[in-house]
C-alpha cells in the first residue's frame, strides 16, 4: 500500500516537473528552463550513442523513465516517505515492461529476422542466448532494489546510533547514488533498445 501511494506521488511530481518545465518556454531561457534544455540535451546524446537515430522517436518514454526514477530513488530520503524503488515489485515490473518494450520494438523493426540473434553465433547458443535475455530483468531489477534498499537501510541505522555528522553525509551520498542508478538502469535500457531496433549495416 506504502509502495503504491509513493508511486501516485512519484508520477504527481513528475508531471508537475512536465508542466512547469514546458510552461512559459521562452526564447532566451530563464534559469529553470537552463537546466531543464541542459539534461535534456545531455539525455538525447546519450541516446543517439546507445540506440542510434531511430531512438529519437522513445525520447519521451527514456526522458520519463529517468525522471521517474530519479524522484523515486531520493522520494525515500525524505523523511516519513519511501522510494518505490526499495520494493522489489517496481523494480521487476519496470525491467519487465522494458524488456518487453524490447522485444516488442525488435520484431516491429526487424519483423521475424529479429529472431534470428538467438541462435548466433551457432544454433547450439540459443540456450546460452535465452538464458542471457531472462537474466536482463532480474539483474536490472534486483541492482536498483539492492541499492535503493540499503541505502535507505543504513540511512535509519546511522541516524540511530550516530544521529548528527555521518548522516546527514551519508544522505548526501545517497543523493549521488540515486541519480547514478537512475543513469545506469536508463542507460542499460536504451542499450537493449538500441540492439533490438539498430540496423545491421551501422
Amino acid at each position: 500500500m506504502d509502495t503504491l501511494m509513493m508511486t501516485w506521488i512519484v508520477m504527481a511530481l513528475v508531471i508537475l516537473i512536465a508542466v512547469l518545465a514546458t510552461r512559459q518556454v521562452a526564447l532566451v531561457p530563464g534559469k529553470w528552463q537552463s537546466v531543464m534544455e541542459m539534461a535534456i540535451e545531455w539525455l538525447l546524446e546519450q541516446m543517439n550513442s546507445a540506440m542510434g537515430p531511430n531512438g529519437r522517436k522513445l525520447a519521451p518514454l527514456v526522458i520519463t523513465l529517468f525522471l521517474f526514477l530519479l524522484i523515486s530513488n531520493w522520494l525515500g530520503l525524505v523523511p516519513g516517505f519511501t522510494s518505490p524503488t526499495a520494493d522489489l515489485n517496481t523494480t521487476l515490473g519496470l525491467a519487465l515492461m522494458m524488456i518487453t518494450l524490447v522485444h516488442v520494438l525488435g520484431v516491429m523493426h526487424k519483423g521475424l529476422k529479429y529472431f534470428k540473434h538467438f541462435f548466433e553465433p551457432y544454433i547450439p547458443f540459443v540456450v546460452i542466448n535465452i538464458i542471457e535475455e531472462l537474466a536482463k530483468p532480474i539483474t536490472l531489477s534486483f541492482r536498483l532494489f539492492g541499492n535503493i534498499l540499503a541505502g535507505e537501510v543504513l540511512l535509519i541505522i546511522l541516524g540511530i546510533l550516530v544521529p548528527y555528522i555521518v548522516p546527514t553525509a551519508w544522505l548526501a551520498f545517497s543523493v549521488f547514488v540515486g541519480v547514478i542508478q537512475a543513469f545506469i538502469f536508463t542507460m542499460l535500457s536504451m542499450s537493449y533498445i538500441g540492439n533490438s531496433i539498430r540496423d545491421e549495416h551501422h
